[in-house]
């Protein structure tokens, strides 16, 4: 008797021990799996590693969630190859361990590299799997999921000038997060996004088992392509269809403030931008900035263009279409399409191409605290409206933090694709894109909820002008505060993510569902707006139904 008790007491000691040490014990899983302790050593930070808090901010962008209050994961994984994420999964899944996936860090919400629920969670850092390769005679490129958008440009252009890819503007963005959201760029109106460009894939499952679009099938390889990549599996790589584009495009900027008939330009925009030829891009940035007169500051409107023709070509046709900008050959310049890009990100005319893969940036939406929120717009909004707008740019909040909207037009090939094809749904029907955002530096973070207070007045105020029934919202600009899953919940909350799951994806929701109770069914791979699997008890329902029926449950 005292013998088993003794064996007893020693079970129960060797378990508290070992849950007290998850990360030892992920270390010894990883051991046992790839079977060399020192490589490990190589690939994995713990908490007790100098190197930890380095490399967990050295992709995090939104430095709300680098704070001492921020959840930090029990290790970082920066995997070598396919063999280490299929390891990390496996262990992850045999601890009880969470995993966040990071491809560039630019989630908006930092969910790539932390959580707000209190669980263990690993993050598998894919920067070390970032290779591209272009194939110019088949116009195609594969590339890692830990390249970046501006790294994917550079290897283009190294290897022809007239080959691009319609992805974003912000070349530090990663390319797994990018594609796995839609992805627009100054090419969206003429070939569509950067996901219904992707003609095949390479993802790791639940399982370890690596599928290319064939092995996961149709469903599984349209649910990455917009769905949210991260609540599947873990891509490896893409295949990219690159599209033609002219060696020179003309990019243009034209800034105008309120005393110089901002409001009525903003107005006219709405009317003529989504009816614009599909070669033209044209988006405006709105914003506070000094007087150069005296210290008073003023809203600006700066409407930059990218044109897919010469300066010569695109006076006329702004002559035509939009005369009131009075667009003149002194604001526009010739260049390639992926310096193009720099310009539109405010890098000055002629820095190095090199730019372009450097993984810091000078973007405001890059190593700064920032809070932002989306909308898509139907109907133009009336000069009133706009003129109500303005009036928050002088509030108190917005003279200690930069507070900017950005408008982005949709139209041309974008009416074209049907709201199904992908699960991003924004298709035609919409005439502009707007995204929010309030950023402020390091001194100021004390005052951060006064910021974030600004950006949800801001969005109250343009409820009656923006899409309704859902009110729509684009996933690549992740917002918690349209709702979350239930914290910790392993097989999730249909009904709280539906509340989300509509604002992004409409009736491709229901879909996205159905692909995940399929291929994750126990929801390993889940965050606070991950898709969820279908409950056992709404699955049993559900299969009664017509398999080929995703719009109702």
């Amino acid at each position: 008797m005292f013998r088993i008790l003794l064996v007893i007491l020693f079970c129960l000691s060797w378990k508290i021990t070992t849950s007290a040490h998850p990360a030892q014990e992920l270390l010894h899983c990883l051991s046992l799996r790839l079977g060399n302790l020192s490589s490990i050593a190589e690939l994995v930070y713990t908490r007790h590693n100098s190197s930890f808090s380095s490399v967990l901010k050295s992709s995090a962008q939104n430095f709300r969630f680098t704070t001492p209050s921020t959840p930090t994961p029990l290790a970082i994984v920066t995997p070598l190859h396919a063999s280490h994420i299929q390891a990390t999964v496996y262990c992850c899944r045999k601890l009880g361990l969470q995993v966040r996936t990071r491809s560039g860090g630019h989630d908006y919400e930092g969910l790539s590299y932390t959580t707000t629920y209190k669980v263990p969670f690993v993050v598998i850092d894919l920067v070390n799997l970032r290779s591209v390769q272009v194939n110019v005679e088949k116009a195609t490129a594969w590339v890692e999921s830990g390249a970046t958008i501006g790294e994917l440009y550079y290897e283009i252009l190294l290897k022809s000038r007239t080959l691009a890819f319609p992805a974003g503007i912000a070349h530090t963005v990663g390319i797994g997060g990018h594609l796995s959201g839609g992805g627009y760029g100054s090419l969206h109106r003429k070939y569509g996004l950067a996901a219904d460009n992707v003609i095949d894939a390479c993802l790791i499952d639940v399982k370890g088992r690596i599928l290319d679009r064939k092995s996961m099938g149709e469903d599984l390889f349209w649910a990455i392509r917009g769905g949210g990549g991260a609540s599947f599996g873990i891509v490896l790589a893409w295949k990219l269809k690159l599209v033609p584009v002219p060696a020179n495009v003309t990019a243009c900027r034209v800034s105008r403030t309120l005393e110089q008939n901002a409001t009525k330009l903003v107005h006219r925009w709405q009317y003529i931008a989504p009816k614009l030829h599909k070669d033209i891009h044209m988006g405006i940035a709105i914003s506070r900035v000094p007087s150069s007169e005296d210290e008073k500051m003023m809203v600006r409107a700066s409407f930059s263009f990218v044109f897919l023709g010469s300066i010569h070509e695109l006076i006329p046709l702004m002559e035509e279409k939009f005369p009131e900008l009075g667009l003149v050959k002194a604001d526009c310049f010739e260049m390639s399409w992926a310096e193009s890009n720099l310009y539109l990100a405010h890098f000055p005319i002629g820095v190095p191409l090199e730019t372009l893969i450097g993984r810091s940036s000078k973007s405001p939406l890059s190593k700064s605290f920032f809070k932002a929120k989306s909308d898509f717009v139907k109907q133009p909004i009336p000069e009133t409206g706009l003129e109500g707008l303005w009036g928050k740019f002088h509030e108190e909040e917005a003279r200690s933090a930069v507070m900017q909207l950005v408008l982005v037009a949709y139209g041309g090939k974008m009416d074209e694709i049907p709201e199904t094809e992908t699960p991003f749904p924004h298709r035609a029907g919409n005439l502009y894109g707007i995204m929010y955002l309030v950023n402020w530096e390091e001194e100021e973070n004390i005052n951060s909820e006064k910021f974030m207070g600004w950006i949800r007045r801001v969005y109250n105020y343009m409820t009656p002008f923006v899409s309704k029934s859902p009110r729509e919202a684009y996933i690549n600009y992740r917002d918690l505060e349209i709702g979350t899953n239930k914290i910790n919940n392993d097989k999730g909350s249909y009904a709280q993510a539906r509340i989300w799951g509509l604002k992004y994806f409409k009736n491709n929701f229901d879909r996205l569902v159905h692909v995940k109770t399929k291929v994750d069914p126990e929801n390993f791979f889940r965050n606070e707006q991950s898709i969820p699997p279908l409950p056992r008890l709404l699955k049993k329902g559900a299969n009664k139904r017509n398999h080929n029926d995703h719009g109702n449950l």
